[in-house]
């Protein structure tokens, strides 16, 4: 893979159902239901919806044995209804219901972080290596029999481990990172591999969208070093909705779709299932677009680690700098597919633009380039959008720029868009980029699920009421999720959460720390509040 010129990782193929994932297969989309598994009429209509907007794979939660046996009652209304989208299971905790689920669902999703291990308490743990080995073989006890299942039915397993449920165990010797997170999925991944089973797809998932996208990069040259080429489920988990949920997912997914990276995608969204499906397939076609492009220079030589060591004058609280109006009038304007890098003894901007249809391989090239000879400047760069759509300008600018922030090549961006956008819009738009790679904040960040069969409260009216009362308050992050899975976890570096914890019950949190228990959820809102006054934070 290059990161300048745009070519698919050549990955292995796995099959659910009728659908194969992987290989030289298209990029598949697909979603999550967010019914009650047990309820047959309304999660196969549900299904249906998605499998209507264009999604492939269709996943609900399986929390127990009942719930992974409804799925058979589900998949016959799917199939009497002409529908034959593969219906995924999701289990945590449970092993019986990942048993069940091999011999009735066409794919089921386990958690390696949860699957045998308990579930994560943020103790630290101490391992003696003799003990950590007794605790992989009682993964092989558990996961080598569910394999036979799945052998046996032919069904797909999907090892989804998520940021925020890594095991105490893990964590103990790897810390909350991304090494733990690639670490926690190989393990099963050695066992798959003596056991001769390969039908798997493979995700490492984080609200932050900085820790994904590392964590998916290391677990891909990971496994290239130990020979193994599954393909990648990608997606930014409790991406909140509307814009940001649309920016963070594209500045994430997009990034890594740009890296040749992903052979099927979810955006999570705190919306109805069936909206994720036009977000996704959008991302993916565009990224998409640049296949076949014209070659871009593979510079010669380039330094280690970041690209790029930002001088002033644009290093500061507000950096990188943000210019819509092109009012920063620099000495120095290129367009990357015309122009070589050559030096200049100040340190005035340099402005990029290029009409490469690879944008991000191009400013790379150009500025690695630039690096190289020793450049120094600040390097503003712009790119504009012919889109009239406001949630195609979002998802584009997000796929475009995301990878140049991330990996440190912006000094600052601006966006030329369609005059029908207004100027707040544009601003708006790069603003929540530039919070999703996480290296300017503007506004509270909004850490939530998109909500599935275990969520017991109404999810998008509460995040709604959140927002209303919360949104003014700039730099802050606050977790509102529907459950225990990923909440306390995923929601770590959150200042507050707002975590289901039962039937009309929830807790608050203050960073990780339980503040409120299972307190009726009517209540839940005023606490919150209440919690962010009295830290003088309102």
């Amino acid at each position: 893979m290059s990161k300048y010129n745009y070519n698919r990782r050549r990955s292995s193929v796995a099959r659910a159902g009728n659908v194969e994932i992987g290989g030289d297969n298209p990029i598949r989309v697909q979603s999550m239901c967010n019914t009650n598994t047990n309820d047959t009429d309304a999660s196969a209509a549900q299904s249906l919806r998605i499998a209507e907007a264009g999604g492939e794979l269709v996943r609900l939660t399986t929390q127990g044995v009942k719930e992974a046996s409804n799925m058979a009652n589900i998949k016959k209304a799917l199939l009497e209804a002409g529908c034959d989208v593969p219906l995924v299971a999701d289990v945590h905790f449970n092993p019986n219901a990942a048993f069940e689920a091999a011999a009735t669902c066409d794919k089921v999703r386990i958690n390696p972080g949860n699957f045998v291990d308990a579930a994560r308490t943020f103790k630290k743990l101490e391992f003696t290596d003799d003990e950590y080995s007794r605790e992989l073989e009682k993964i092989r006890s558990k996961f080598v029999p569910f394999l036979n299942i799945c052998k046996e039915h032919q069904t797909c397993v999907r090892l989804g481990v998520n940021h925020g449920s890594l095991s105490d165990r893990i964590m103990s010797r790897y810390g909350d990172t991304p090494a733990g997170m690639v670490e926690s999925v190989m393990e099963f991944l050695r066992i798959a591999r003596e056991e001769d089973f390969d039908n798997i797809v493979i995700s490492v998932k984080a609200s932050n969208v900085t820790v994904m996208v590392e964590t998916v990069r290391l677990l891909v040259e990971t496994m290239e070093k130990e020979g193994m080429q599954f393909p990648l489920h990608l997606g930014v988990t409790e991406a909140g909705d509307g814009e940001d949920g649309r920016i963070k997912s594209a500045v994430g997914i997009g990034t890594l779709l740009g890296d040749g990276i992903g052979d099927t995608i979810r955006v999570s969204l705190s919306e109805d299932p069936e909206a994720e499906i036009p977000v996704a397939v959008k991302l993916r076609d565009y990224i998409a677009s640049r296949s076949g492009h014209d070659p871009i220079p593979e510079p010669a030589a380039v330094l280690p680690g970041k690209s790029r060591e930002y001088a002033s004058p644009f290093h500061c609280d507000e950096f990188p700098v943000m210019d819509l109006d092109f009012t920063l009038q620099p000495d120095w304007h290129y367009t990357t597919t015309a122009m070589e890098p050559s030096l200049y003894d100040d340190l005035k901007p340099v402005v990029l633009t290029t009409s490469a249809d690879n944008r991000p391989g191009a400013f790379r090239s150009w500025i690695d380039r630039f690096v190289a000879l020793g450049g120094k400047n600040p390097v503003i760069i712009m790119m504009g959008f012919l889109t009239t759509n406001l949630e195609e300008l979002q998802i584009e600018a997000a796929a475009d720029f995301g990878p140049l922030l991330l990996d440190g090549y912006a000094s600052g961006i601006g966006i030329v868009a369609s005059e029908k956008f207004t100027k707040e819009e544009v601003n708006s738009v790069a603003l929540g980029i530039l919070q999703a790679a996480r290296i300017r904040i503007s506004k509270t960040e909004y850490i939530a699920c998109p909500g599935c069969g275990r969520t017991l409260f109404d999810l998008q009216k509460t995040l709604a009421d959140v927002k209303a009362h919360t949104g003014h308050l700039k730099g802050l992050k606050i977790g509102v999720m529907g459950c225990i899975v990923n909440g306390p976890g995923e929601m770590a570096d959150a200042d507050y959460g707002y975590v289901g914890a039962g039937p009309g019950r929830v807790s608050i949190y203050k960073g990780k720390t339980l503040v409120r228990k299972n307190i009726p959820a009517d209540e839940a809102l005023q606490a919150l509040l209440n919690l962010i006054k009295e830290d003088g934070k309102r």
